[in-house]
């Protein structure tokens, strides 16, 4: 049976690049993980080896560390940008480019003089973003992963369905914790538009997301999830949809009564943190009228 060529891309992956930018004695730190996959005519490359259209992937990786230096990174998008719309005007084969970068953060060690070179990595979340761009339009994911979240009050779950094989117990007041992972979308798409405030943006989601969960008295993990998605949709006008992926982080408490101790007191209480199984409660929230385009399964993301 004869066969035929499908989706195809190549490109160089998790480009570790540090950029340090020296002000004098301070000296700031962009530390990326970047992954570049190119598409386009590479039929003759799968058919018959020939390589005439092929842009080596040592040379995408080399350019990564070029732009570095060329244009600095002032956002993960803007970089992603600069990168994606580099190899596909310059080079005819190339018609997508996709490039995915995650950033890790580092906070500024306070030293007693006036050098201000000491970091120390953040142990929160690592920001992410996708920047894919066909020659005409741009799509902007952004997002973030490993933001680890708890409520130690306000969260309950009642009410639901029971069967033979349920044995969980109603709860009036729980531990609501979670490892949020999420991405969001832009509603830039083209250069004839003001591009957004990458940084500025990304704190403003950040932000209404933590508010939106402390600040909801929870009956479902589910309902703090649209609430957190509501939120970003509703203060940051430059994001059309956002997705969320949340495993329930599940807090038990401890029988203590075996050594004489009870455990649920006024002044507070012990629980187990278990690691697996969890729940896990995943959705996407949208503007309204607007076209869901994240995928389902952000591992693929």
């Amino acid at each position: 049976m004869p066969t035929i060529l499908g989706q195809n891309q190549y490109g160089k992956a998790e480009n570790r690049v540090v950029k340090i930018t020296r002000d004098g004695a301070t000296h700031h730190i962009k530390d990326l993980n970047v992954s570049v996959a190119l598409s386009g005519d590479m039929e003759d490359v799968h058919y018959n080896g020939s390589n005439a259209s092929v842009l080596p992937t040592d040379t995408t990786k080399n350019t990564v560390f070029a732009f570095a230096k060329e244009h600095g990174i002032e956002s993960a998008e803007q970089f992603g940008v600069h990168l994606a719309r580099h190899f596909v005007t310059s080079q005819d084969p190339i018609h997508r480019a996709r490039i995915r970068i995650e950033e890790y953060a580092w906070e500024r060690i306070e030293t007693s003089g006036e050098a201000k070179h000491s970091f120390v990595r953040k142990g929160q979340e690592t920001r992410l973003t996708q920047v894919t761009y066909d020659g005409e339009s741009w799509e902007v994911v952004s997002g973030l992963k490993d933001l680890t979240v708890m409520n130690s009050t306000d969260s309950e779950f009642w009410g639901y369905v029971k069967d033979r094989y349920t044995t969980l117990r109603e709860a009036y007041d729980r531990i609501l914790a979670t490892s949020v992972s999420s991405r969001w979308r832009f509603n830039w798409t083209d250069d004839a538009q003001e591009m957004p405030d990458w940084e500025a943006s990304y704190a403003r989601v950040r932000q209404h997301m933590l508010r939106a969960f402390a600040e909801t008295y929870s009956l479902s993990l589910q309902q703090t999830l649209y609430q957190m998605g509501s939120r970003v949709i509703e203060e940051c006008a430059e994001v059309d949809e956002i997705r969320f992926s949340l495993p329930n982080s599940h807090h038990f408490l401890v029988d203590l009564e075996p050594f004489g101790l009870k455990n649920d007191t006024p002044d507070g209480a012990v629980y187990f943190a278990a690691d697996r199984p969890y729940g896990l409660i995943e959705a996407t929230v949208l503007r309204d009228g607007c076209e869901a385009r994240i995928p389902v399964d952000l591992t693929n993301l």
